[in-house]
């Protein structure tokens, strides 16, 4: 393998670790309002909250040249499985 192509390799590696590690705080947080929800009798879900989200996203990804599409659907496989942890709080 050439020099070029391992030094590219080695930041997708840095930055997949990074990604983890955000997505594992990220759950972390969600769980615990997952609990809060259960606790307080609120729905797992949030359509309002998750149609802002989705909106913020989409231009966040729109300033980054990122495809707005590929985003949503990234922060609609988030959601749903976030969804997934709330209704499981609820035992």
């Amino acid at each position: 393998m050439d020099a070029t192509l391992k030094a590219y390799r080695e930041s997708i590696d840095n930055i997949d670790a990074a990604l983890v590690f955000m997505l594992a705080e990220r759950f972390k947080i969600t769980q615990a309002v997952g609990r809060y929800k259960a606790e307080t009798g609120l729905p797992p879900a949030d359509p309002g909250r998750e149609s802002e989200q989705i909106a913020r996203l989409r231009a966040l990804a729109a300033s980054a040249n990122l495809d707005p599409e590929f985003s949503e659907k990234f922060l609609r496989f988030i959601i749903d499985e976030v969804i997934r942890h709330h209704q499981a709080a609820r035992g």
